[in-house]
């Protein structure tokens, strides 16, 4: 039992740093494409949803964890909090850094994993984690971490795929009109474990996709399920979900945001310490 137990944390650690290393070479890409206002779901609908659950912050002191290139850190610090931000990928903490030289706001970034966070017990009131903890090997982990930074009281709120309508394989149904009229999903119970995706943000046309490279992410589904088992061993209770829509979204004519009519792409969880 016991070298099971090291053949899988060696295994993970092992997966930590292939992530690891797979992040450094996406983010120059990623952080000039994002500026450039090409995910669209991040800005149109999935932060400005995010943002819309959190809880008053003003005054506060926060950890963005896996904050890639600052833009929504800087959102929090934008609604009075105190923020700190960590991120995995050198390049992406650069990125932050430099806009945090240009427009100050208080922000301290750092690069730091966030399954071994350098931070002591109790720093801080609340930790956000905006679709990062979806890309980790070991989500339980990072979850026990911020659990141990939060203070008594205190809450994270974290936005992930939403594990049901985004699974490991699914594709778009659309009528005559290229209208979203159904999710086809499958292998929900399949695990991802070692498997690399590629892809585009889906605002880049046919052209622009021969003129950079794709991203290649690392797949690590977890059921519903899984997820809130790894809360509850975690210590953390549930008190708020949202699952983000083009119902609610100022510009849900955008095709990508369409499509979250027919089901949500992002689900979002507010949670807190467990007998706090």
């Amino acid at each position: 039992m016991q070298e099971t137990s090291q053949r899988r944390r060696k295994m993970r650690e092992l997966a930590a740093t292939e992530v690891a290393r797979l992040w450094e070479d996406n983010a120059d890409a990623w952080a000039r494409q994002a500026r450039l206002g090409v995910d669209v779901f991040r800005d149109l609908l999935n932060t400005p949803a995010f943002l819309a659950l959190l809880p008053p912050i003003a005054g506060l002191r926060g950890l963005d964890v896996g904050c890639g290139e600052g833009a929504n850190t800087r959102h929090l610090a934008g609604l009075g909090a105190k923020m700190s931000a960590v991120d995995i990928a050198p390049t992406f903490v650069r990125y932050a850094q430099a806009s945090e030289a240009c427009d100050p706001l208080g922000i301290d970034y750092a690069i730091g994993d966030a399954m071994q966070l350098p931070f002591d017990d109790g720093a801080f009131e609340f930790v956000t984690a905006f679709m990062s903890l979806m890309d980790m090997p070991d989500p339980g982990r990072a979850l026990r971490e911020i659990r141990r930074v939060l203070r008594p009281g205190g809450f994270v709120q974290f936005s992930i795929l939403h594990p049901c309508f985004v699974p490991p394989r699914r594709r778009v149904l659309r009528n005559r009109k290229g209208k979203a009229r159904a999710i086809e999903i499958g292998d929900y119970f399949e695990s991802t474990e070692g498997r690399v995706d590629c892809w585009w943000f889906s605002t880049l046309t046919g052209k622009e996709r021969h003129e950079v490279a794709p991203f290649r992410t690392p797949i690590f589904h977890r059921t519903l399920s899984q997820w809130f088992d790894l809360l509850a061993a975690a210590g953390l209770v549930v008190e708020k979900l949202g699952e983000p829509t083009a119902g609610t979204a100022p510009h849900a004519n955008h095709p990508v945001i369409e499509d979250t009519r027919v089901a949500p792409m992002s689900l979002h969880v507010r949670a807190r310490r467990a007998g706090d």
